[in-house]
């Protein structure tokens, strides 16, 4: 009798504290990676917990083991994260499995609309199939490959004398890959301040990503596409495009000319290091990097410039997409509570927030208000670059493709192996052979 006495007075304890809302409130886990982007949305999201009382637990990881950690979470089944800021690429594969939520019905329920977004995030990060309308995610983290520059040695009279007697024109951000190239030689090896500077800091890193990110940068630009725009996967004549020829070429002929000592494997981190601390007058990196340098003690303030990825020889001009959708994980057991955020974020006060705290908004009614060209000095160069931009494959085996691209392009601009033609000719080889072994050839 005892027994059955302090079950009774647990329970009516339990169900006091619940009545007066004290019951221990549910967690959300949200899943991302370890980087500046991450701690503004831990910042964010207080005010989510403050008007729901969920509270928010957050999992973050270093890009170096990103893909690794949280794409073996969702092909294992795991329950850690409620909600997943996942990489573009990783759409297809998830829409596929079924391991994140299909949001089209919580879209229409909650009157989100994604024609409220930049067209191209919708693309790149929702979406799958691609420009259909079935979304996986919501806009989260727009972002995209573009340069920084040391303003404050392009402005130097003497070095402008300089390079306007040998080029013949201003120095001044580059709006084509040939002005840019110029620049790289004129900076490479010359002493500024009593220091030994270098032209550009550029994507090489063969591990994970980074040598595709910066060679399809400069590709788009020179023709390359990934495939006939009336064929899905006919590659022929697209891939190893003359164009696309050119311009893993030129992507060569940069690394060689204009880099510093020791760019073998440089990635986002090796391009913050380069540029804070003095190597460097230019530096390719994805524009999440920006608000950093921007109020950095070495090359913060007007010490930096920023400029959109320039044009190619027949005036073509895009950018590489980085960035992110936000979704709900399938195997989550906190799916209504994961939804709730995914309302809260799509708000157009919260998304104003998350740009002032040093996210990278998505939605329309942010970056179209008149104060946005003006709110940073990177505001106008970020949002020139959302127009341009395409994206790496986001098929189900992207790991795949990946890992093929990075061979290729690190063996011959790196490594010096073959020539450009022999490496995206094999680069059609191994792609076709792994969308065979997937069926869709």
């Amino acid at each position: 009798m005892r027994r059955g006495i302090f079950r009774a007075a647990v329970l009516a304890a339990a169900a006091m504290l619940a009545s007066t809302g004290l019951a221990k409130a549910k967690d959300l886990t949200l899943c991302w990676a370890a980087w500046d982007p991450a701690n503004a949305l831990v910042e964010l999201s207080k005010d989510f917990t403050a008007q729901t009382g969920v509270n928010m637990k957050f999992e973050f990881v270093p890009w170096t083991s990103f893909a690794d950690r949280f794409l073996n979470e969702l092909n294992s089944g795991g329950h850690l994260c409620d909600l997943m800021i996942g990489d573009s690429q990783w759409i297809g594969g998830a829409a596929e499995n079924r391991q994140y939520v299909k949001l089209n019905d919580f879209f229409d329920k909650n009157s989100i609309k994604m024609d409220d977004f930049i067209p191209a995030t919708v693309v790149g990060y929702s979406e799958w199939p691609k420009n259909t309308p079935n979304y996986w995610a919501l806009p989260a983290m727009g972002d995209v490959v573009a340069w920084t520059y040391r303003k404050d040695w392009f402005s130097r009279p003497e070095l402008q004398a300089e390079f306007k007697a040998k080029y013949g024109w201003d120095l001044a951000p580059p709006t084509t890959f040939d002005q840019l190239k110029q620049i790289g030689e004129f900076f490479q090896g010359r002493e500024i301040d009593g220091k030994k500077v270098y032209g550009a800091s550029i994507y090489t890193e063969r591990g994970s990503e980074g040598i595709t990110m910066g060679a399809m940068d400069v590709l788009y630009s020179f023709g390359f596409k990934y495939e006939n725009p009336d064929k899905p996967y006919d590659m022929q004549g697209f891939v190893n495009s003359a164009g696309a020829v050119k311009g893993l070429e030129f992507y060569k002929a940069l690394y060689d000319c204009c880099t510093p000592p020791g760019s073998s494997n440089g990635y986002m981190t090796e391009g913050i290091d380069a540029f804070k601390s003095g190597q460097v007058a230019m530096q390719m990196n994805f524009t999440f990097t920006w608000p950093g340098f921007n109020t950095d003690a070495n090359v913060g303030g007007d010490k930096t410039g920023y400029f959109v990825n320039p044009k190619g020889p027949d005036g073509e001009q895009f950018a590489q997409l980085g960035g992110q959708g936000i979704s709900v994980v399938a195997n989550s057991e906190n799916k209504d509570e994961a939804l709730q955020y995914i309302k809260w974020f799509a708000q157009s006060k919260v998304q104003a927030n998350w740009w002032k705290l040093g996210g990278y908004s998505c939605l329309k009614s942010v970056v179209d208000d008149p104060g946005f060209v003006s709110s940073q000095p990177y505001a106008e160069a970020f949002l020139n670059s959302m127009a341009i931009v395409k994206d790496f494959w986001a098929e189900p085996s992207y790991a795949t493709l990946l890992q093929q691209s990075q061979a290729r392009f690190h063996d011959y601009v790196v490594a010096g192996q073959g020539t450009a033609k022999e490496a995206l000719d094999g680069l059609l080889k191994d792609w076709t052979a792994t969308f065979k072994e997937d069926g869709k050839l």
